[in-house]
Formats: structure tokens, C-alpha cells, sequence
């Protein structure tokens, strides 16, 4: 983009944002370009070489003045199109929000920015009275039979992001036709409407929601457990450390669990909201890294496990303590199993399974949890990644007459219940904490239960591989890699050959040697390729659809046979290291560019 092209849009923003911060952090980087600086200049393109997209979630991105940055005029925006989509949609309804937000910058400003938009539009706006938990907000627009809901969160990203969920009337995040409907009604904006704080709350436009929603919510996930009577027995046998890394969930959590009789040691230095994320580099508890602080404490604790939530309490993790005293981090992958297989077992068990069970996994999540749901007798689903999906299933399984028992995706979402259609962290702690009891009434942690699996239905080892490439340069590179694997496709990973493709794209998918005879997916359209190899892997890329990243995602399925557990395990180790390193080559060659 050339100089006078982003001069030309910075003053167009600068116009255009009322709020002094953003605005004159622009100012001040169009003053030191002057200078002819090229970091500043490669500073302003990167703020306006593009408008951050509203998609089909929403917007994420890096707080900022600029139009591809987060701010305030880039929200109300997107919240005038919200606005005005409802009103198309719904002509001559009353319309309302629930709004909520998380603990990042700006955050409760963005949240009240947008309540202002709602109010201006004659749309009452519920705004909670401080941070809650995206599951919440979920909750909330069901429970006050709202028509929309938004949630101002960039979850686990890096402290420099923020986002914005937009949620349809039944709780979850938009799909189609809706998702692009908002799309181009956002686009069409030029100005949003807005009244002043003190003129919404007058007219009640803008009302804050008191402590009901939370009793409300609180009531809902206890509802859920399986055995309370194992719990009431129980629950002093087990001490848990909690870490909500700074984010929304140590309320809730620490009520539900205390409200259980449950002791709870909470990492002080995590437990305060805080968007700097000042303790850990990624407020994810995907990442090792992020529990370390509390596998710290929860060894001085003697602490039976770890749980950890991201900043909007919608993704849950756990690290387990083993038999000798040390704590191993259990994948998404893996609680999913776990969750599902009791699930399915204690409704058995109980006499309380229902005629049709049916769960739903994503396509990059793993085949055990298929395996386990055949084993019990229950459906399962797939859909595309993005927990939008699986409530688009679950709205499905209403009028197919199935009863859904249970979804999770691989990146640590987990939902037991149906009054949340979206992820929810708070519920699945407390579904783990029952299942962990469980278990240690049959002498059994949860490793011990995961390694009888695995010995059940095959060692299943899931890896993953993410590579960032920021900026417009970065977005070029990714489409690259994926069109040159659509241009010729790869006859082999680590020495496995490909035998079946699935290009989500074109909606199709085919044996390989077989590609006239293609078979059409029942999936939407999704920039996502995957490959099943001779031995039965399934490798899948697609680029993140909220971070500028790629992913990789690599199933494995080992059988044990007589040879063991072990031996599996290490040959399925020697599969995906040499999978991981054909993928690295690939991401290496197109980091450094055409020559």
C-alpha cells in the first residue's frame, strides 16, 4: 500500500473516531511518519491495509486506533449492522441484547460502546453489572429470551488482541444464514447510531442485570451432575488448585465448587482480573506453560489435580497428579474421552439412558470418543471446528428427535448441558470434579481410567502443529500453502501414503485414484483439506479462522494388540514425528517465499 493510500484512510478514521485514545494514537504515528521512519509506515499499513472483518464469529483483532485494529469505532460499527440485520430480520418486534465482557483493555468499554448502539436503535441492551464468563452470556440470552447477545472477548489470545461474539436468540453464536446476513449489513455501515450512558439508562434502554443471572446459572450447572450423592459423600477427599489466569472465571468457580463442598486453593498471583496477563505469555490452558504457577502450587498443596480456564471461562484444562507426586497435563482430546465415557457409562449404569444418546465432536477432534460412543451404544456427529457448529447439531437433533448427551472440541471446549450453546469451562469443572471422585471410588484416577481406553479402543495420540504469519504478507502465505496443495496433492505424509482426500472448500471428497468418483460432504463450505493415509492418520490444515496462524492437526490410532500399551505408544511417536517433520518442510519453504 502505498504512502498517500494509508495517509488517505488514516485521516478518514481520524474523522471518523470520537474516542480520544484511538484517535490520537493515530495522530501521533501520522506525525512520526513524517519522517519517513519505515517502521512506522510498515506500523500504519499493517492498521490499515485492510478493515478488521466482521466474520462469520465476529471480530478479532489487535487493540488499536486504525480499521484493522479493535476500537471503538470499529465495534459500534459492527454493532449498528447487528442492529440493523435485527431489525430487517424482525420487523415491528421489540427487540433486546444481553451484553457481557471479559477482563482484556477495554473490554467494559467496548461492552457499554455497544449497549449504546443497542439503546440508540430503540433494542434494550441487559448489560452485566462487571465481567462474566462467555458461558454465561450464553446462558443468559436463553434465559431472558433475547434476540441477540454479544460477548467482548478475544479469549486465550495474547494480551494485545480483543474480540466480539455476536450470538443469535438461541444462545449461540451466529450461523448461517445469519452470520453473512450481519456480514453485509456491517459492511454497509457508515455511521453508528449512539446515545450518551445516562440517556439509555433512563429510558431503561440500557438496564444492568443484577445477581439472578448468576443464581440462575450457578443452579443450572449443579442440576447437570450425575451423582451429587457421590459428591455430598465425598467432596472433602479431594483438594483442587484453580487458576482463571487473570480472566473472568474464579467467581463462578470458586462458588459452585465451594457450594459443593469441595476445597479449593486458588493461585493468588492468577486470580485477579487482569488483561496484561501479566504471569504467563498466552492466557491459554492449552499451553503447558500457562498452568505452570499452579502445578507449583498444587505440588506444595498436595493438590489431587489442576484446572484451569481461559480469561472468558469457556475452555477448561487439567493436569493430574500421578502416582509419584508429579502432574501430567491431560489434552482436550483426552478429557473429551474421559467426559463422554462417563457419561454414557453412569447414564447406563443408573438406568437413565436416553432412547436416541448422541454426541458431537468436531472433525479434527479424536476418533476415540466414536469408538467410545459405539461401545455404548450412542450416536455421534461431526461437524466443522468452531463450537457454533455443534450447537447448529444440536438445534438438529431437536427435530430429529436425538438426545444430545454430550460436545467437545479438541482445543479444551466441553459442553454437558443444553441451556449453553456455546463451550462452557465453568460446567465441565464441575462435571470433572464429580468424575474424578468417581473414579477414586473405584480406586482408579483419571489417568488410570484414560491408559484402560486406550487399551480398549487402540492408543490414540492427537499432536498438532501451528505456524504464524502475521500481517497481509502472512494472509498471503497461508492462501499460498493452501492452493498449492489443492494445485497437486500430497501423495504421502512421514512415508504413509495418502489414501482418501477431503476438500471441505469444494464440499467433496475422494479415494485417491477414484476421483471421479467423489462423494459430496454434508458440511459448509470451510477453507479446510484433509488427508486419510494408508495406516488410517488423518492429517487436516486449515488456516485459524481468529488468529493469523495455520493449523495442523494430526490422528493417530495405534492398536495395542498383545504387544501393549507402551510399545504403541512408541510407535505411534515415530508416526507423527515423521509427519510433523514433512508439514515443518512445507511451512519453512513457503515462510521463505518464491526464489
Amino acid at each position: 500500500m502505498d504512502h498517500q493510500t494509508i495517509r488517505t484512510r488514516a485521516a478518514a478514521y481520524i474523522a471518523a473516531e470520537t474516542d480520544d485514545t484511538f484517535r490520537k494514537e493515530v495522530e501521533k504515528l501520522i506525525a512520526q511518519a513524517g519522517g519517513g521512519d519505515s517502521k512506522v509506515w510498515a506500523e500504519l499499513e499493517d492498521r490499515f491495509y485492510r478493515d478488521l472483518e466482521f466474520g462469520t464469529g465476529g471480530l478479532r483483532g489487535v487493540i488499536g486506533g486504525g480499521f484493522n485494529r479493535m476500537n471503538f469505532l470499529v465495534v459500534t460499527r459492527a454493532t449498528q449492522g447487528l442492529c440493523d440485520y435485527l431489525s430487517a430480520t424482525f420487523p415491528g418486534k421489540k427487540l433486546s441484547a444481553v451484553i457481557a465482557h471479559d477482563s482484556r483493555d477495554h473490554s467494559d468499554d467496548f461492552a457499554f460502546a455497544a449497549a449504546r448502539v443497542f439503546a440508540a436503535n430503540g433494542i434494550k441492551a441487559w448489560l452485566f453489572p462487571s465481567l462474566r464468563p462467555t458461558p454465561e452470556l450464553s446462558f443468559a440470552v436463553r434465559e431472558l429470551k433475547a434476540d441477540t447477545g454479544i460477548v467482548v472477548t478475544a479469549s486465550h489470545n495474547p494480551p494485545k488482541y480483543n474480540g466480539y461474539k455476536a450470538y443469535w436468540n438461541d444462545g449461540s453464536q451466529v450461523t448461517p444464514p445469519h452470520d453473512t446476513g450481519i456480514i453485509d449489513r456491517v459492511g454497509k455501515v457508515v455511521e453508528a447510531r449512539l446515545v450518551s450512558k445516562e440517556e439509555g439508562l433512563a429510558k431503561g434502554l440500557i438496564e444492568i442485570l443484577d445477581g439472578k443471572i448468576d443464581d440462575r446459572y450457578i443452579a443450572m450447572v449443579k442440576s447437570h451432575l450425575l451423582r451429587p450423592e457421590l459428591i455430598a459423600r465425598m467432596a472433602s477427599q479431594v483438594k483442587l488448585v484453580y487458576t482463571p489466569l487473570h480472566g473472568t472465571g474464579a467467581m463462578l468457580f470458586e462458588r459452585i465448587m465451594g457450594e459443593l463442598g469441595l476445597r479449593i486453593v486458588t493461585v493468588p498471583e492468577q486470580r485477579e482480573p487482569d488483561g496484561r496477563f501479566p504471569t504467563v505469555a498466552f492466557p491459554n490452558p492449552e499451553e503447558a506453560a500457562a498452568l505452570e504457577l499452579a502445578i507449583k502450587l498444587a505440588a506444595a498443596e498436595k493438590a489431587d489435580a489442576v484446572m484451569a480456564t481461559d480469561p472468558d471461562a469457556d475452555r477448561l484444562g487439567i493436569a493430574v497428579r500421578a502416582k509419584d507426586g508429579s502432574y501430567t497435563l491431560v489434552t482436550g482430546n483426552q478429557l473429551g474421552s474421559l467426559h463422554l465415557d462417563y457419561i454414557l457409562l453412569t447414564l447406563k449404569e443408573s438406568g437413565r439412558m436416553p432412547k436416541r444418546p448422541a454426541a458431537i465432536k468436531t472433525i479434527v477432534t479424536t476418533d476415540l470418543q466414536s469408538r467410545i460412543a459405539a461401545a455404548y451404544g450412542a450416536t455421534i456427529r461431526e461437524c466443522l471446528t468452531g463450537f457454533k457448529w455443534i450447537a447448529d447439531l444440536m438445534r438438529k437433533f431437536e427435530s430429529e428427535g436425538l438426545d444430545f448427551v454430550y460436545g467437545t472440541e479438541e482445543s479444551y471446549g466441553h459442553l454437558v448441558e443444553t441451556e449453553v450453546r456455546d463451550k462452557d469451562g465453568i460446567s465441565a469443572a464441575a462435571l470433572t470434579a464429580e468424575m474424578a471422585l468417581y473414579w477414586r471410588s473405584k480406586g482408579k484416577s483419571l489417568l488410570d481410567r484414560l491408559e484402560e481406553l486406550y487399551a480398549e479402543h487402540g492408543y490414540h495420540e492427537e499432536r498438532g502443529v501451528n505456524r504464524y504469519f502475521e500481517g497481509s504478507s502472512g494472509m498471503e502465505i497461508m492462501a499460498g500453502i493452501m492452493a498449492a496443495y489443492r494445485a497437486r496433492q500430497p501423495g504421502s505424509f512421514g512415508g504413509y501414503p495418502v489414501s482418501k482426500v477431503r476438500d471441505v472448500s469444494s464440499g467433496l471428497e475422494w479415494k485417491v485414484g477414484d476421483e471421479g468418483g467423489a462423494k459430496k460432504l454434508d458440511l459448509p463450505p470451510s477453507d479446510v483439506l484433509q488427508w486419510w493415509l494408508s495406516d488410517g492418520t488423518v492429517v487436516t490444515v486449515r488456516p485459524s479462522g481468529t488468529e493469523p496462524k495455520i493449523k495442523y492437526y494430526i490422528l493417530s490410532r495405534t492398536e495395542t494388540g498383545h504387544d501393549g500399551l507402551e510399545v504403541a505408544r512408541r510407535a505411534s511417536a515415530v508416526k507423527t514425528e515423521a509427519i510433523i517433520a514433512d508439514i515443518k518442510a512445507t511451512l519453512d519453504k513457503a515462510a521463505k517465499g518464491p526464489r
